[in-house]
């Protein structure tokens, strides 16, 4: 199914957003290389994605489109947005096998952390049929705890990388 074409000022008005905010030991560019560089490499630390993978030749940048699946079957494609190294990483969900989905959009913001480190911030964007919105709103506490254990394995992968 598509869904909207949203921009990223959906981000700020999504009538459903979940955000974790998270300070990280590891470098913004470290971070975002593991965020950016290999999206098979997803799955090693964020365990609800069974696959990802670009779609495309590289080099990446805005407009490389992704294929991810999570585990229990969902598909999602995507565009990327919006790619400013070591600071901000953004796509777009352009279709789903997700009922109920009308537009999506994620976010990666990565800031300095005092002193060494970054802080990392992720933004669910969703709008879709009540039928979507309301098991979201009921498993957010889940999503919220699924996103910060994968944060956590993300900063020991860019850490150990360098």
């Amino acid at each position: 199914m598509r869904l909207s074409p949203v921009t990223t000022e959906f981000l700020q008005s999504a009538p459903l957003r979940i955000v974790v905010t998270q300070r990280l030991g590891a470098s913004r560019e470290a971070l975002f290389r593991e965020l950016t560089q290999d999206a098979s490499t997803w799955p090693q630390w964020w365990r609800e994605v069974s696959s990802a993978s670009y779609t495309g030749p590289g080099p990446y940048g805005v407009g490389a489109g992704r294929a991810v699946s999570l585990r229990g079957g969902v598909r999602f494609v995507e565009s990327v947005q919006v790619w400013d190294d070591a600071e901000r990483f953004v796509y777009r969900i352009e279709e789903t096998n997700l009922p109920g989905a009308h537009a999506w959009m994620e976010e990666w913001l990565l800031t300095p952390g005092q002193g060494e480190g970054t802080t990392l911030r992720f933004t669910m964007a969703i709008e879709g049929h009540a039928a979507i919105e309301l098991p979201l709103q009921a498993v957010r506490p889940m999503v919220m705890r699924s996103i910060s254990r994968a944060m956590r394995r993300l900063d020991a992968r860019a850490q150990q990388a360098g």
